[in-house]
């Protein structure tokens, strides 16, 4: 408490000089209803004083002064104060919360700085009345020289560490109540709760996506190897063209990569700075070497920001923001949006010998399309691993529902077998968009059959 104590002092006199101006315009009216001259430089009267708190109050509903009481419960009262998100517009919860803790800054603030301004100069007198060698006035009192001299300077000194006292008390108090009056209010919490779970989401969206298409990347790299492999003696001409789709399906999984990478750390860049900029505040008496931190830290995020711009540029040619492309925060967009319309070039990639059975999709929605896409494409992963033989793959509008089915003779992954998601993977992206999966072994091998409905039912 001792070392934060003259950081509170100071804010508290922060706060009667906030209260000044209040003071000041409440004298000159009392003059004026009274008929008498104000007296501007000693505006102590208490009626004055209770008389413009409900103003003060007032005036914390209406002006954005919270950001600056954050700033200063954070660097002056060492306060703990959770760095309240950013909202369109302010709830009246908010400006009740920062109207009382204005209020209450004010009027402790103007209490404490006007005592400060009184008791100190008092002390100091009373420590000189033993040196002065002649009877004093003190406030009305004459003082004779000797012991009661001595008691008049004891007397000061003892007011003195009271005024210390109670501003360590009132400190401590504002610090106590800071959190809870400028903290986020609970609408605030519960909105920044569901932002965090919409990153969540997004994050696990991006994570199956990522799996879904390294997962058929290095799929399709093992069939075309090992193809390769068979027929580079005896055909070459086949060999370069598996080659070649090992090329292919490598630099769409790295561009993937690339993606999902460049968000997840643009997503936790921000959160860094965010916490960054609460510890800044907490700590704002700090000296030089939490500057030179700050300016190694600055240097580190923009490297940071410059590997960055390297990943968009090496990625950039999928996706980016649109239509069709998830929209949404800022470099979200960037994420492999891929869909039905992507089915020619998934099955080309593949290598595997697939019959498409595809009829006209233009009328699903683009989410559907979109997570159609990722089953198919988890499907004919499942297929070209575990199974043999030529793959049939269908895909159609019946009614209100897209239906897909994929077979293959040979076997098939139900999820649980060494680091794959297979049919558990799907099931999720079904449950999501309140469709329906089969999957399962048929007499002529394995078949996936899924429907999903075009639009969410009530």
């Amino acid at each position: 408490m001792r070392r934060n104590l003259p950081r509170r002092w100071a804010c508290l006199i922060l706060g009667g000089a906030l209260l000044m101006p209040y003071m000041m315009a409440g004298v000159l009216i009392a003059a004026q209803w009274q008929g008498q001259s104000a007296n501007l430089l000693l505006p102590i009267q208490i009626g004055v004083f209770v008389a413009v708190l409900p103003v003060v109050a007032v005036t914390g509903l209406f002006l954005p002064i919270r950001a600056l009481e954050v700033n200063a419960a954070q660097g002056l009262l060492g306060a703990h104060v959770e760095t309240p998100p950013r909202q369109a517009g302010r709830t009246w919860q908010e400006r009740r919360r920062t109207a009382a803790w204005f209020t209450l800054h004010l009027a402790i603030g103007g209490l404490l700085s006007g005592s400060t301004l009184a008791i100190v100069p008092f002390t100091l007198v009373t420590l000189a009345l033993p040196f002065a060698g002649r009877a004093t006035p003190v406030i009305g009192v004459v003082v004779e020289p000797g012991w009661a001299a001595v008691l008049w300077s004891l007397g000061g000194l003892a007011l003195l560490g009271a005024l210390v006292a109670t501003v360590a008390g009132a400190g401590e108090l504002l610090a106590r109540l800071a959190p809870v009056l400028l903290g986020p209010t609970p609408a605030e919490r519960l909105a920044a709760a569901e932002d965090h779970a919409r990153t969540l989401a997004e994050r696990n969206r991006l994570a199956r996506e990522l799996h879904d298409s390294v997962g058929h990347a290095l799929s399709v790299v093992t069939l075309q190897a090992a193809a390769a492999g068979r027929v580079l003696d005896r055909d070459p001409e086949t060999a370069r063209k598996a080659l070649a789709a090992i090329e292919q399906s490598a630099r769409t999984a790295l561009e993937d990569l690339d993606h999902v990478l460049g968000v997840l750390r643009e997503d936790d860049r921000a959160d860094d700075r965010a916490d960054d900029r609460a510890d800044d505040r907490a700590d704002g008496g700090a000296g030089d070497d939490d500057r030179a931190d700050g300016r190694a830290d600055g240097g580190a995020e923009a490297d940071d920001r410059a590997g960055d711009r390297a990943d968009d540029r090496a990625g950039g040619s999928r996706g980016g923001v649109g239509p069709g492309n998830g929209g949404g925060p800022a470099g979200r967009g960037r994420a492999p949006q891929a869909t039905l319309a992507d089915l020619d070039e998934l099955v080309a990639a593949s290598g595997a010998q697939v019959r498409q059975e595809v009829g006209d999709l233009s009328a699903v929605p683009a989410v559907v399309s979109r997570e159609a896409y990722r089953i198919l494409q988890e499907a004919l992963t499942n297929a070209i691993k575990h199974g043999h033989g030529p793959v049939r793959l269908a895909a159609a509008v019946q009614d209100d529902d897209l239906r897909l089915e994929v077979t293959n003779p040979g076997g098939g992954n139900d999820g649980v077998g060494p680091g794959g998601r297979g049919v558990t993977g799907m099931r999720e992206r079904v449950r999501l968009l309140r469709g329906e999966l089969d999957a399962g072994p048929t007499e002529a091998g394995w078949r996936v059959t899924v429907r999903l409905p075009l639009r969410s039912s009530p």
